[in-house]
């Protein structure tokens, strides 16, 4: 009885510790007269039932905006400077960006090799990666890649009109993925992966592993919000079945082309020629090293994550406003129309970049449903804010809700409407560039921007040139998003009439 009494008075030790040491914690933003809104112990401004449901914190703290370039925060124990003044995030992102390189993403390469890639990698890693990659993503290299990419799309097209004869409905968010999927796996693989043809094909299948939300995925996350605790804990963040997948994969074709003496002018390709050759900082003169094979399968690995999913889920918002705004899709029908007669019928990289409405109808998708809803960074040392008085204190996270920022009706009047003249040349130089942050902004933006938005550029054409999309009784209007996942993305997935012309 005296131990268990003994065992009762420990713990409420233990919990009376923690609890205190989590007041002290939650008193921070209070102490610097910050505008925050009441930690709840012990998640802070996280929702208890919805963990991963990070859009809805982001839209109370962005409704608490003010005078103050940014407002307070809690992630569990652990300070947040939710940024709300666009110069001040023009200051994180681009002017002051040497103390704001880090995203301070929790990274486990001893467990999880593929987690060490570009997105996640911070310091020194992260500068001579990017400075490797960089060049892989140049207009040049996207043209080499553009007839690949416009070879899938006809066997799309061709796999498309085969279900049409079944069902008109159909969801397009899974035939969209599988179209994706099918263009990272050529393009960074060189494999035929044919989800288009059988939807259970190992590499969607694998996509599905990684994205697939659940209750656990959630909790997971908020973990990895604290990267400290994460790597006490030695969490793992893929598991080991996807990164032996993975790595199989990059090492099994590393082998084939080296012995066969293979060249594509494919991703893969280039991440080779960076594992076998020492790269030049052209700036330092210095050489910055090769690749190891484990860094070779991080950066596949992460070019099929973000290349298959951000890319399926804005064609498939677009294809849903078209749907729903049936004078849109007629205009940009008309365009993809008349530039495949100005190019013979054809769909080449020059009549793409002809399809000026497209680009505007992409954006505008991008602005209303950014597929990363916030953006995050970390202070290298202490920060004073100009023209005020704050400090972000060293080891503190930014995080920059691109979703409110792109819905606040200061600078986009009526946010909800589908309006693709937003993004025309005039339009879009009278914002602040801040305004407009899917693909972030400054030295360390989407890296492969480019290849994102071709892909997405030639779907769409292909579909739209034989396709007409409505809505139909299974479409959500209007859209419910997923309250878990860190990808914005419908509940249960997006069905829409499709109609062959």
């Amino acid at each position: 009885m005296e131990l268990v009494t003994t065992a009762v008075w420990l713990f409420v030790a233990f919990f009376g510790i923690v609890y205190f040491y989590f007041q002290r914690k939650f008193s921070y933003w209070k102490n610097r007269g910050v505008p925050h809104i009441e930690p709840k112990f012990p998640v802070g401004n996280l929702p208890w039932k919805e963990l991963g449901n990070f859009r809805d914190v982001f839209e109370r703290l962005y409704n608490l905006r003010a005078e103050s370039p940014f407002v307070g925060a809690y992630f569990l124990a652990n300070p947040v400077a939710v940024a709300t003044d666009l110069d001040f995030i023009k200051d994180v992102l681009v002017k002051d960006f040497n103390n704001f390189h880090g995203r301070g993403v929790y990274v486990n390469e001893r467990d999880d090799p593929i987690s060490a890639h570009l997105f996640s990698l911070d310091g020194p890693k992260w500068k001579s990666l990017r400075m490797k990659l960089s060049p892989t993503f140049t207009s040049g290299k996207m043209k080499f890649m553009f007839p690949t990419i416009v070879d899938v799309s006809e066997q799309f097209n061709q796999a498309l009109s085969e279900m049409l004869q079944d069902h008109s409905e159909i969801d397009v968010k899974e035939i969209l993925a599988c179209f994706t999927t099918d263009v990272i796996g050529t393009c960074a693989f060189g494999l035929e992966c044919n989800s288009l043809k059988d939807p259970n094909a190992v590499f969607r299948a694998y996509g599905r592993k990684v994205f697939t939300p659940s209750k656990l995925r959630s909790i997971r996350l908020v973990f990895f919000r604290v990267p400290k605790l994460a790597a006490a804990l030695r969490l793992s963040i893929f598991g080991k079945e996807i990164n032996n997948f993975f790595m199989g994969i990059v090492n099994q074709t590393i082998e084939h082309r080296e012995k066969n003496n293979i060249k594509r002018n494919d991703f893969m390709d280039m991440l080779i020629d960076l594992k076998n050759n020492d790269t030049l900082d052209e700036g330092k003169k210095i050489k910055l090293g090769k690749l190891t094979l484990e860094q070779v399968a991080a950066q596949a690995f992460v070019f099929f994550l973000a290349g298959f999913e951000t890319s399926s889920t804005t064609m498939m918002f677009a294809l849903y406003e078209l749907a729903l705004n049936p004078d849109i899709q007629e205009k940009l029908r008309t365009e993809i129309d008349t530039v495949y007669g100005k190019h013979e019928g054809r769909l080449t990289y020059e009549a793409i970049k002809d399809m000026v409405y497209l680009d505007q109808v992409i954006n505008e998708t991008l602005r209303k449903y950014p597929p990363v809803p916030a953006l995050q960074r970390v202070a290298q040392d202490n920060y004073k804010i100009a023209n005020s008085k704050l400090v972000i204190e060293k080891g503190t996270t930014v995080m920059i809700p691109a979703y409110q920022i792109q819905h606040d009706e200061r600078y986009y009047p009526n946010p909800e409407k589908f309006d693709p003249d937003r993004f025309l040349p005039e339009a879009w130089k009278s914002r602040h560039p801040m305004t407009f942050l899917s693909f972030g902004d400054g030295p360390r933006n989407c890296i492969g921007m480019r290849f994102g938005r071709m892909q997405s550029r030639v779907g769409l054409a292909m579909l739209l040139k034989n396709y007409r999309f409505e809505p139909s009784e299974k479409t959500p209007i209007p859209v419910k998003f997923s309250p878990v996942g860190g990808i914005l993305a419908p509940i249960n997935g997006m069905h829409l009439k499709i109609i062959k012309t």
